[in-house]
């Protein structure tokens, strides 16, 4: 007499799948109770101290200086690279060219009008990684009241603790923020460099791009319901 098998396997798959996610179900929720916990997000503080804000110009004369007061955040919402923000607040008044008439022609409204624009500001909207170790923040740069989406391009050499350093650039265009005049008798170009050298610390929580144990323990429940699938196959076949 042969034994027509089908009805039994459809059933055993069918308890298998409800076994499997029954295992899943803790595991998703276990992930979405992490990642609302702060002790397994990454959190870093940079030091303005071990960091500079520096920017150059072309120019006929020698142009380009440092911004001496400044804050700068990055945060992340779990240890993937990419969920990452950085966020700079300058304080356009402090900037230091070693000129006190360059710095006050930089403060004045023909420039930074930093009475009545007193920050400038760059807020990151999207984190990408472009190779080994560099990434692109695309974001929103503000300057002299005026926001545009730039890029800035960093590279991260790391301690092996979580701490190290970003260090990377952004370019724009002057005249797309209302920089349209000049130094008297010094040419000077549109395209202005900002080179950006972060120290960061690592604090507390996971190391950014540390593999999550939720993610394994989820692929290790899944490999585990394909294999009781196919044991219980087998052994339904076997009857």
């Amino acid at each position: 007499m042969i034994m027509n098998l089908e009805p039994a396997i459809a059933n055993a798959r069918r308890q298998v799948r409800l076994g499997a996610l029954l295992l899943l179900v803790p595991a998703v929720f276990l992930s979405m109770a992490r990642a609302q916990s702060p002790a397994d997000v990454p959190t870093l503080v940079i030091t303005p101290e071990d960091s500079s804000i520096r920017f150059s110009v072309k120019s006929s004369v020698k142009l380009e200086g440092v911004f001496t007061k400044w804050n700068a955040n990055l945060t992340f919402t779990s240890t993937d690279p990419t969920t990452g923000v950085l966020t700079i607040t300058i304080q356009a008044d402090s900037v230091d060219t070693g000129s006190g008439m360059k710095n006050g022609k930089l403060k004045s409204k023909d420039f930074f009008n930093v009475e009545e624009d007193p920050t400038i500001t760059f807020k990151s909207t999207k984190l990408s990684e472009t190779g080994t170790d560099t990434f692109q923040f695309d974001g929103d740069f503000t300057i002299r009241g005026v926001t545009k989406t730039e890029k800035l391009i960093f590279k991260v050499s790391r301690d092996g603790k979580g701490s190290g350093t970003i260090s990377g650039s952004m370019a724009f265009d002057r005249k797309d923020y209302g920089m349209n005049k000049g130094i008297p008798l010094v040419k000077i170009a549109n395209r202005v460099e900002v080179t950006v050298d972060l120290t960061v610390k690592h604090i507390g929580g996971p190391l950014v791009g540390s593999t999550t144990s939720n993610r394994f323990v989820i692929r290790e429940r899944q490999a585990a319901c394909k294999r009781t699938l196919r044991a219980a196959e087998s052994k339904v076949r076997g009857v």
